[in-house]
């Protein structure tokens, strides 16, 4: 019963990188179509790779994958695919994260990559009704300089692009050494997001909210480690875009049933379930939603309410917001 109920269930996805979604299939075709030579046979090989001890693992390998994605039918191809498969879960609205650095570090035009993105989510929503923003993420171990040319090379796109934030390799890089760029990105009318708090400590947290003014923390497990933050976090109503799958695969949790998801629902805090790079983690949205369900027995009313909550955190207006929550609302009626 809970498969058919979170299958069909209507809601939005706000904690994934583009990057992530390159499934090996689609990796091996981008390579031979770009005559990109693979350290793999196969995507069996491929897949097997995939295991990874902490997140610089991972890093290595996704980086390593990106490193196909060369032209605008590139970009588009990954976009799309990853919109229709969202379609397919019943995601009404996704907001997804790219890295410019990846890309550029690599002579790829910053207009070949954005402009295939944002070709794709047209298209998507004209051929499946979902709607789309990007979200421009600084990988945070490179330089404060980098992240700034790389601001200023996407003003001229501003209206193709809906936020900005801060991911890759978290400890011993604090989002305070960011403060520059991202008053910068705010004064030029960007919103502000940021991973913290998933390798790193919860004074991260801290300093993306007090340096970087974000509107959403991305992760956020250890919020739990520091009640008074918590507590900010609930007063303020800033939401976590939290990544299960992820989580476990990254062994920042070493088992599902530990994962600390419940406790922060139990706190009041304003969660929302991800799939974050679910190509190389195993599973889409709704393999979090049925995943975490079964390790911590979740109810269908909370499920329906971070299906909600996932609405509620998005950079969607609010007359946008009302429309899915009466698809939501109809939906949860009818099933129950």
């Amino acid at each position: 019963m809970f498969d058919s109920f979170i299958k069909h269930l209507p809601k939005a996805e706000l904690h994934l990188h583009l990057e992530g979604t390159l499934e090996p299939s689609l990796l091996f075709k981008i390579a031979q179509r770009n005559s990109f030579s693979l350290p793999y046979k196969n995507v069996t090989s491929l897949k097997e790779a995939y295991k990874f001890n902490n997140l610089q693992d991972f890093l290595n390998i996704y980086y390593q994958g990106a490193g196909v994605l060369l032209h605008e039918k590139d970009f588009y191809d990954l976009t799309y695919a990853y919109l229709k498969k969202a379609h397919e879960q019943h995601l009404l609205h996704v907001e997804m994260f790219f890295d410019p650095q990846t890309h550029l570090q690599r002579n790829v035009d910053f207009s070949i990559f954005l402009k295939g993105m944002y070709r794709a989510i047209v298209d998507a929503r004209e051929d499946f009704g979902i709607s789309g923003f990007l979200i421009l993420c600084f990988l945070r171990d490179l330089s404060v300089d980098s992240a700034f040319e790389t601001l200023e090379q996407a003003l001229p796109y501003k209206k193709w692009i809906k936020a900005v934030g801060l991911d890759s390799a978290e400890k011993g890089n604090p989002p305070s050494k960011f403060t520059l760029v991202f008053k910068k990105a705010l004064d030029e009318g960007f919103l502000t997001v940021a991973h913290a708090g998933e390798e790193g400590p919860a004074d991260y947290i801290r300093e993306a909210l007090y340096f970087l003014k974000v509107s959403r923390i991305d992760h956020g497990n250890h919020c739990l480690d520091d009640k008074k933050l918590v507590s900010l976090l609930v007063k303020k109503k800033i939401p976590l875009t939290v990544c299960p799958l992820s989580n476990l695969k990254l062994k920042v949790v070493s088992d599902l049933k530990l994962h600390p998801l419940k406790k922060m629902i139990d706190a009041g805090l304003l969660v929302t379930l991800n799939s974050d790079d679910p190509a190389y983690f195993g599973g889409y949205l709704n393999e979090n939603y049925l995943i975490l369900q079964k390790a911590l027995k979740l109810t269908k009313e909370e499920i329906y309410t971070l299906a909600g909550n996932s609405f509620t955190a998005s950079f969607l207006s609010d007359l946008q917001k009302k429309k899915m929550y009466k698809i939501l609302d109809t939906y949860y009626t009818s099933f129950v």
